[in-house]
């Protein structure tokens, strides 16, 4: 237990002072707003009338659209990554990088509401394509994500000693095989902290796919709210939840960091 603390005291400290302000918030919303009358408007509709069943069905449509729309983008981003690092030698190739290019400019130079917005009203129609709300927002946000990844990706596939893929070639291995079995998977050990950071990212834009018509934990929350005409304990719990998950992954990268770290010295 000691040496547990020992390790992760600034986690503990952190933790510590978050709950010191949220119950000095919590005291000042009890004094100021009539937190007991509007606790009881909160639990009437959130627990008499089953509105957690909405926040249930809200985290699990968020875990799926962060987990499926990151695995999406992994592949996506991977590809566009060994695309861009191919020496342009061939037409093809170049013709290739200029619309990775192009892809990578348009999801990051865009909000990813506009993203959501556009890709269900406009162009999920128009291809004749008919995705469910939650089956549409993975699909956009695995794009959106893949353009990110993809910079991470190329940025990891460098990190990798050029060595490796000369003695791959060396050894009469073709340039996409020597990247996809050689240097792509040292890559991802590299980038894995930094994925898990992109993971955050998407949970935490999650919150606009109620503009389709998605049920998250943000849009549950929405509509606790105007059931019971009470915004301020839906959108207080809302941030808490969203600080409780986020603090936890932070948690399990920070972990997962370290023992890349050790297994590295151990190497």
């Amino acid at each position: 237990m000691k040496s547990f603390f020992k390790k992760h005291w600034i986690d503990a400290l952190v933790i510590v002072v978050l709950a010191a302000v949220l119950v000095l918030l919590g005291v000042s919303i009890y004094q100021k707003f009539g937190f007991a009358k509007k606790w009881a408007i909160f639990y009437d509709y959130f627990v008499a009338n089953n509105g957690y069943r909405r926040l249930l069905m809200g985290m699990k449509n968020t875990a799926i659209i962060a987990v499926a729309g990151l695995a999406i983008g992994i592949v996506i981003g991977t590809l566009i990554a060994v695309v861009k690092v191919i020496p342009p030698y061939k037409k093809i190739t170049r013709y290739a990088q200029k619309i990775c290019t192009v892809y990578v400019a348009f999801f990051r130079g865009t909000p990813i509401v506009v993203q959501l917005l556009v890709g269900y009203y406009i162009l999920l129609p128009l291809i004749g394509l008919k995705l469910s709300s939650v089956a549409s927002c993975v699909a956009i946000f695995g794009l959106n994500s893949g353009a990110y990844i993809s910079e991470i990706m190329r940025g990891g596939i460098h990190s990798v000693d050029p060595g490796q893929l000369e003695a791959a070639r060396a050894v009469g291995m073709p340039f996409s095989v020597s990247m996809l079995k050689v240097v792509v998977p040292q890559a991802v050990k590299n980038i894995l902290p930094t994925l898990g950071n992109e993971f955050i990212a998407l949970i935490k834009e999650t919150a606009v796919v109620g503009y389709v018509g998605a049920v998250d934990i943000t849009k549950a929350f929405q509509d606790q709210g105007s059931n019971s005409y009470e915004y301020m304990i839906p959108y207080l719990v809302m941030a808490v939840l969203y600080i409780v998950i986020v603090a936890g992954i932070a948690f399990l990268i920070k972990l997962m960091e370290r023992r890349l770290a050790k297994n590295e010295r151990l190497g």
